[in-house]
């Protein structure tokens, strides 16, 4: 791989294989991290994926029977 300028940042193109083992598509975020001063290890940053999964773990289930009063919940 070669690192490239790209407007004021360096980039790198991922090869393919890469890509297909992370699986990997335009937009995602990835976590890069010194493995040791010859080697970078590359990661899919799932930090959002693991917040969403724990607030969807604490959530309480909605009664069957609620119903959202858009006035109410701004009545000051």
């Amino acid at each position: 791989m070669r690192v490239s300028k790209w407007g004021n940042s360096l980039a790198v193109r991922l090869p393919k294989a890469v890509v297909n083992d992370l699986g990997l598509k335009a937009g995602d975020r990835l976590e890069i991290v010194s493995a040791n001063p010859e080697r970078l290890a590359v990661a899919r940053d799932e930090r959002k994926l693991r917040a969403i999964e724990r607030m969807r773990a604490r959530a309480l289930p909605i009664p069957a029977d609620y119903a959202f009063d858009r006035d109410e919940a701004n009545a000051r």
